[in-house]
C-alpha cells in the first residue's frame, strides 16, 4: 500500500465504509451554509456522525487530544486573546445549530489551528473518516491571490491524503464570460 517508504497511498484495503462512518466537514465563517448542508444530506442516509471543523490558521496547535480536538495558542503569544477565539467559536457553533436544526443528524463540534489540510487531515484520521468535506474557495479577487499563493484546501488535502473529498461549489462564474482581471 505504501511504496518505497513513502507515504500510505491510496488502495482499496485503505478505503473506510460510508455507512455508519464519521464525515469531516470543513467550515470557515463566511462559508454559504450549503455545504454544511450538503454534508448533512450525505450523512443522513448513511448513519454518519458530521464532525463540523473551523480551523484557525492564526493560531498553533499545542497538544493534540485523542477525540481529534486541540489545546491551541495565538501565533504571536504577545497578542494571544482568548476571548476573540472564543468569541468565533460560539458564533460558528450558533451558525451551525441553526443551519443544522432541521437536519436530523449527529454532529460535533471542533476548533482546530494551524494548516487547514493539516489539521482536517488529522481529525479524519482519529474519528476514522470515510470522507472530508470542503466548499470552494472564498468569492472575490482575495481568495484568487489566497488560493494562488497557498494553494487550495481542496487541492492539498486530495493529494496529502487516502480519504475521498467532496468540494462543493459556493459560487461559480459564467464559463463563457471573459475573464476580469483584478
Amino acid at each position: 500500500m505504501s511504496g518505497s517508504g513513502g507515504p500510505p497511498q491510496p488502495h482499496p484495503l485503505r478505503m473506510t465504509p460510508f455507512a455508519g462512518h464519521a464525515i469531516v466537514v470543513g467550515v470557515t465563517p463566511e462559508q454559504p451554509e450549503l455545504v454544511v448542508l450538503t454534508a448533512a444530506e450525505l450523512a443522513r442516509p448513511l448513519g454518519a456522525t458530521l464532525f463540523l471543523a473551523y480551523v484557525d490558521p492564526g493560531r498553533v496547535v499545542e497538544h493534540e487530544y485523542p477525540d481529534g480536538g486541540v489545546r491551541h495558542s495565538d501565533m504571536n503569544p504577545d497578542l494571544s486573546d482568548d476571548e476573540e477565539w472564543r468569541q468565533r467559536e460560539s458564533a460558528l457553533l450558533a451558525a451551525l445549530g441553526e443551519a443544522l436544526a432541521d437536519a436530523e443528524v449527529v454532529w460535533e463540534f471542533r476548533y482546530l489551528a494551524g494548516r487547514p489540510d493539516r489539521a482536517l487531515t488529522h481529525l479524519a484520521r482519529v474519528v476514522d473518516a470515510a470522507l472530508i468535506v470542503v466548499g470552494t474557495r472564498r468569492p472575490g479577487g482575495g481568495g484568487r491571490v489566497h488560493e494562488m499563493l497557498q494553494g487550495s484546501v481542496a487541492t492539498h488535502l486530495s493529494h496529502h491524503q487516502h480519504r475521498p473529498v467532496l468540494v462543493v461549489p459556493t459560487s461559480v462564474v459564467d464559463w463563457r464570460a471573459p475573464l476580469e482581471w483584478h
